[in-house]
């Protein structure tokens, strides 16, 4: 099944077995909110970390039933990550989630060498899909929220977890695009000499069965008539499933655009743990985190 909008995400989740979520100190209403709403649709079980206290509290001023998953009383964040990672570590097909904690907190338990959750060799990366009303079809973009300034290594990384993403969506030859500021290779921009080094690697073959193009600017990435201009003729041109950006200054802007000015809908996960995490902002809306333990959940199949 090819997810064409992500409110497509609901029905196809509900179809798959049923995920655990593990959400880290949520003691702030919106988390337990989106929690409890995930709960409710049938998209996971769940389990919250956190002071029991507090999350009573915000259960009742939100009017939340607290019965819908089960607490794991925790004094501190720390705390409250440890266990939460540990639950996760002893549950199979769950899903990890960032509540009311720091997000250094939340990642030092991620990255912890002996209980942690990150497989040795592997990098971590944020990928968010985008469902722009002005766009044709999904974008999946990456990184907006966790690599500031990507190696050419980590941007293989990236480019691979953007192809299993696209994958797992339903699309079957997905088209990645190295967004630059321009489609020269300018030995002044890393972005242009980056994108050369990342091809070489796509022309050894490493991200079949996806096409990847770059260096490549976003107007003639995402715009046809862009490409047809500039007489760009890959098939990646005009047409990109995937955006990798070059820096988290490009991505963040982008993403944050989308999100306050397009009327764009959205969902992030971070790839590259042994299970999906969903690293959710405290402005994010209830209907961002939904989306977002949807696409964990398929993510986890």
């Amino acid at each position: 099944m090819k997810i064409e909008r992500l409110s497509d995400l609901f029905e196809y989740t509900k179809t798959m077995q049923k995920r655990t979520l593990v959400a880290v100190n949520a003691v702030d209403g919106h988390s337990l909110e989106a929690i409890a709403e995930a709960v409710k649709t049938g998209l996971v079980s769940a389990i919250v970390t956190g002071n029991q206290d507090e999350i009573l509290k915000q259960c009742e001023i939100y009017q939340v039933d607290h019965r819908l998953f089960q607490i794991i009383p925790a004094e501190t964040e720390e705390e409250a990550a440890s266990l939460a990672v540990q639950q996760v570590r002893q549950t199979s097909g769950s899903i990890l989630m960032k509540g009311l904690i720091s997000s250094d907190k939340f990642m030092r338990a991620i990255l912890n060498k002996e209980a942690g959750l990150l497989p040795p060799g592997n990098v971590l990366s944020h990928v968010a899909v985008i469902d722009n009303p002005a766009y044709h079809k999904l974008l999946i973009v990456s990184d907006v929220a966790i690599i500031p300034y990507p190696t050419i290594k980590q941007k293989i990384a990236m480019a691979h977890y953007l192809r299993k993403m696209a994958i797992d969506l339903g699309i079957v030859r997905p088209k990645i695009a190295l967004i630059t500021p321009t489609e020269q290779v300018l030995p002044s921009l890393i972005s242009c000499t980056d994108a050369v080094e990342v091809m070489k690697a796509a022309e050894d073959g490493q991200f079949e069965p996806a096409l990847v193009f770059g260096p490549i600017a976003l107007d003639v990435a995402l715009d046809p008539e862009s490409a047809h201009i500039k007489n760009i003729t890959s098939k990646v041109a005009g047409d990109a499933d995937c955006l990798l950006f070059p820096n988290i200054d490009a991505g963040n802007v982008f993403y944050k655009t989308n999100t306050k000015l397009c009327g764009a809908d959205q969902a992030a996960v971070v790839m590259g743990a042994s299970v999906p995490v969903i690293l959710s902002s405290r402005g994010d809306s209830i209907q961002t985190k939904l989306n977002s333990i949807a696409l964990a959940a398929l993510l986890s199949k």
